[in-house]
């Protein structure tokens, strides 16, 4: 198992509409990327209510893209990772296919 010490980071976020970005830093605790056949963030939540800790930079939790280079047992291994807008979802800009 990966210590949460060592989890990526979010290098950055720049889905401003997300409730965890605050100045293109992402403050939720953890997130999840991916499905099947989507790289999406499944943390991103649009609201006017901002959320997280703002003390935090946020980690990847879990990643469900197997197909992703930097994924091993559906955990990332990238040094960090970058999420951008995908129409109007939140995507893991990282996301390389093996």
């Amino acid at each position: 198992m990966t210590a949460a010490l060592e989890m990526p980071r979010v290098q950055e976020c720049v889905v401003a509409a997300c409730a965890y970005n605050q100045s293109g830093d992402c403050h939720a605790f953890a997130i999840t990327i991916g499905n099947m056949d989507h790289a999406h963030c499944h943390t991103f939540v649009e609201s006017p209510v901002r959320g997280g800790v703002e003390s935090l930079i946020a980690q990847v939790g879990a990643c469900q893209r197997a197909d992703c280079r930097h994924n091993e047992q559906l955990e990332c291994h990238a040094a960090s990772i970058r999420v951008g807008p995908d129409n109007d979802m939140a995507d893991c800009m990282t996301y390389s296919g093996r």
